[in-house]
């Protein structure tokens, strides 16, 4: 090497050939010789040399097997050299070689598992930090790319880590291997990281004296979580997490805040709701602002944790489309056992005002009915009476269906009437042989110093109100209370006024839907049990605590106000825009009047960025809301959009075919006036915007008729076409391609000829040459997009492409000669014999073959089954790129 000069070479030297020293000289050395004369020679940037050119080395002796062994112990013996920097320089080669052995693993099956990997496990407990940090960014980079099997990563690299998390272990070397640790743990399977690593994880969480290692574990728990699944989230990672929400360090209170919605994305519904829910709420509320913030900024994504294609009616697609969830009809077994589960549900949500009722009815003393499946009803008034009153109740409240808030916002209730007589015949049945002794038994009870049904009922109601009124703050203790106050005003309407008699008149005669003998407090049951199911069936579709806790759901409200902005984050009312439409998924398109406001108001937010956030999720939220809200709510906010500021604007063109597809076709149609707008732009060097309206009006075609295509998309297309930017040139010629398309595949050949014609007039004699390209590109992919008939085709568009073949202008030759050769003459229908065009063809094709431009000569000749990948790669389509076909032609 000291012949060559090799020891007067800096570092800088990069561009030398690495592996010179292999080269004979006068040493007498065989190649590997030289390795270990130079891999442990005294010089220390003899050493570095070697080991940066350890690839090169390999490459040069992979062709003898007992060679490449020889290498690679030269290798592990480098590994221990005394310099860090020649440490350093092997294992920053060390990820290449492991690509190349992967490569080559076929002749070299066990050499990196064998030599390459006990060193990098060896130098992750290196001295120097240098080595170290190399070391730990070579593993990261082996693990991603797969190179490390799962019997390595088990048996040589989890042992060492562990090792080095020990809590006896260096504070230095124990804060590093746990950001190791944490990143291993996402690239490895889940059995693996349960038996192995997940128990250290865990007491690393409760590390009292670093803080640090706290604080990598709280960065990385939402991906630990999901690596673990539910059930070792919630047995073993949860309590750690609570102790980590509520850790006397805000930096580490702030990461938990941040990985929130994975970790609840881990957690069962149940969990979610009781234990994150009130967990969450109070890092909205920390003392410190950058927690409240970084909470904030997940309080959206945490809300959309809760949504279940049940609730919403919505679900994802593999490739992200978010259709609706088919719904049945239910047969009558479905409805009762829908009502069951109303019961059910009410005894959970509504239990204090079963109470009430139950307490009334004590005093009545009814005769329950126990039904063979289990299923009870107390309630006296249950039967034919309470049936018809609820008939009657419900016609009552549902005379207009215009007006009925309740109809409005979802569908009507269900009619249970019918599944109630199915539960009640049997009672009914029971109750006949008894109901003359009841009646004798009530008129003489009805004489005693009892006081009325009524006003008992209503003191019962006032008093667990009163009782309630102090935990107001709880959600279920709110619709409680709604509940409650209801029953209380249907107990007030129908109890007697003082002095007033509580029996029926002598000489008025019972209602004809009351059983005879009966007073008003069955009246009064019949009306409070149906009042009863409609709220808890009301509850299932609106009270929001079948979706989301409702102090989250305010928390999110509260985003748009002013003073969350200086209190919390300047941007936060960019936060509440993102993540609105998972909010609205969450709750679901029956409860969009809860968000209604708050997106009204967003939508006029003074920051554009807001306005854009919203303009570019619009089409999202449109789906999720359906037609109707979208037509009433969302349309006149997306013709807002649409005369806003370029930044907002873009949002609503990016998705304007997603959006214009889900509105109605005369509501569509209204917006074939306003497309021209698109064209006018604040910067009219903002060409980007005008390639992506080109794009999207080659999907919005398929939206309108033909006749709308071309009265309104024609002229855009036209415009587009003579843009002074090449890249909206080309995108547009594919845009008139389509409208030819759409006009051909209707039926409208009149049409589709008067366009042809207008193209040529355009196109094939324009007096500059990008035009008659154009013209030459366009007859090209007419042909190949089969736009119509090549009869019609050979007509009325092949007579001026053969005419441009003899252009002054090579680069358009070059697109004729491509066109005829690549496409043209490929139509089944001009090889056909007696083809009136055939020997035209030939001659004109034979012509340019003889071109003097050699591009022009090329494609002439090209064979295209050999240009078929040519063609994908170099044919202007719908790319940027696309349309530069030969190194002629690239500027236009």
């Amino acid at each position: 090497m000291d012949d060559f000069g090799f020891d007067d070479y800096s570092s800088e030297c990069d561009g030398i050939r690495i592996t010179a020293f292999l080269d004979a000289g006068q040493d007498n050395l065989t190649p590997l010789g030289r390795l270990e004369k130079y891999a442990f020679s005294d010089n220390t940037f003899n050493r570095q040399i070697v080991a940066r050119g350890l690839l090169d080395v390999l490459r040069e002796f992979s062709d003898n097997e007992n060679d490449f062994i020889s290498v690679m112990e030269t290798v592990a013996r480098m590994s221990e050299d005394a310099d860090p920097t020649v440490r350093a320089e092997l294992m920053e080669q060390v990820p290449n070689i492991a690509m190349f052995l992967h490569e080559s693993r076929p002749n070299f099956p066990a050499a990196f598992s064998r030599y390459l990997v006990p060193i990098v496990v060896r130098y992750l407990t290196d001295p120097n930090n240098q080595v170290r940090k190399t070391s730990q960014a070579a593993l990261l980079v082996l693990l991603e790319q797969g190179l490390i099997c799962k019997a390595d990563m088990e048996t040589k690299v989890c042992p060492v880590l562990l090792d080095l998390t020990e809590p006896s272990s260096d504070d230095d070397y124990k804060i590093e291997a746990v950001a190791i640790l944490c990143k291993v743990v996402t690239m490895l399977s889940k059995d693996t990281v349960e038996h192995l690593l997940l128990p250290r994880f865990c007491d690393l969480c409760s590390d009292a004296r670093l803080f640090q290692v706290r604080k990598v574990c709280a960065t990385n728990f939402g991906e630990i979580c999901s690596i673990v699944g539910q059930e070792s989230t919630e047995k073993l990672l949860m309590s750690k997490f609570f102790n980590l929400c509520s850790d006397s360090l805000w930096g580490i209170r702030k990461a938990c805040a941040e990985c929130f919605m994975t970790v609840s994305n881990s957690t069962s519904p149940e969990v979610r709701r009781s234990k994150l829910s009130p967990l969450f709420i109070n890092l909205i509320s920390d003392q410190s602002r950058w927690v409240r913030q970084a909470a904030f900024q997940s309080l959206g994504r945490f809300i959309s944790t809760f949504a279940s294609p049940s609730s919403t009616g919505l679900h994802f697609r593999e490739d992200g489309a978010l259709p609706e969830v088919p719904r049945c009809t239910p047969d009558r077994q479905d409805h009762l056992r829908f009502v069951k589960a109303v019961v059910n549900i009410s005894k959970d949500k509504i239990s204090l005002f079963l109470y009430v009722v139950l307490s009334f009815e004590e005093n009545r003393s009814p005769v329950p009915v126990n039904r063979p499946d289990g299923f009870t009803l107390t309630n006296s008034s249950d039967g034919p009476t309470a049936t018809n009153n609820i008939k009657n109740t419900k016609e009552h409240e549902q005379t207009d269906e215009n007006f009925n808030s309740f109809n409005y916002w979802r569908p009507p209730l269900p009619d249970i009437s019918e599944e109630l007589e199915m539960l009640n015949c049997e009672k009914s049945e029971e109750v006949t042989e008894k109901e003359e002794t009841e009646e004798e038994e009530h008129q003489e009870s009805s004489s005693d110093s009892k006081p009325s049904p009524g006003k008992a009922t209503s003191d019962q109601i006032q008093k667990v109100l009163d009782c309630l009124t102090p935990h107001i703050a709880d959600p279920d203790v709110q619709v409680q209370v709604q509940v409650l106050s209801a029953a209380l005003k249907a107990a007030q309407l129908d109890s007697p006024s003082d002095g007033s008699p509580t029996e029926t008149s002598p000489t008025e005669e019972p209602p004809e839907d009351s059983p005879e003998g009966l007073s008003g407090d069955v009246v009064f049951m019949d009306d409070l049990r149906y009042l009863w199911f409609s709220l808890v069936l009301s509850c299932s579709f609106t009270f929001l605590w079948n979706v989301i806790p409702q102090q989250l759901l305010d928390q999110y409200l509260s985003m748009t106000d002013p003073a969350r902005a200086q209190t919390v984050d300047t941007e936060i009312a960019k936060h509440c825009a993102f993540s609105l439409p998972g909010v609205a998924l969450t709750l679901g398109r029956q409860n969009w009047h809860c968000l209604k406001d708050t997106y009204e108001t967003l939508a006029t937010d003074v920051q554009w960025k807001v306005r854009r956030t919203l303009a570019f999720s619009i089409h999202e939220l449109a789906v999720i809301l359906g037609d109707q809200l979208t037509a009433a709510d969302l349309v006149p906010i997306f013709n807002g959009f649409l005369k806003d500021l370029d930044e907002v604007r873009i949002g609503v063109l990016k998705h304007l075919y997603d959006f214009l597809k889900l509105l109605h076709a005369d509501k569509r149609r209204e917006y074939l006036y306003q497309l021209q707008e698109f064209m006018v732009t604040d910067n009219s060097r903002n060409w980007r915007f005008r390639y992506e309206l080109a794009e999207q009006l080659i999907l919005i075609i398929e939206l309108y008729s033909h006749y709308d295509v071309y009265d309104y998309l024609r002229q855009i297309a036209l415009t587009l076409c003579s843009d002074k930017v090449s890249e909206v040139r080309w995108i547009s010629y594919k845009l008139v391609v389509e409208i030819l398309q759409k006009l051909y595949a209707c039926g409208a050949d009149d049409l589709g000829l008067n366009f042809i014609n207008e193209l040529t007039v355009r196109f094939c004699h324009c007096p500059k040459w990008v035009g008659r390209q154009a013209f030459a590109f366009i007859c090209q992919a007419v042909v190949e997009e089969d736009c119509m008939p090549m009869e019609q085709f050979s007509q009325h568009l092949l007579p001026s492409l053969l005419s441009l073949s003899s252009d002054p202008v090579a680069n358009v030759r070059v697109l004729v000669a491509k066109a005829l050769r690549q496409s043209v003459m490929e139509k089944a229908y001009f090889k056909e014999p007696g083809c009136a065009y055939s020997d035209e063809l030939e001659e004109t094709v034979m012509t340019l073959q003889s071109d003097k431009d050699r591009d022009v000569r090329f494609f002439a000749s090209l064979d295209p089954n050999k240009a078929s990948v040519e063609k994908k790669s170099d044919q202007p389509k719908t790319s940027s790129s696309a349309g530069h076909s030969s190194l002629r032609h690239v500027v236009v």
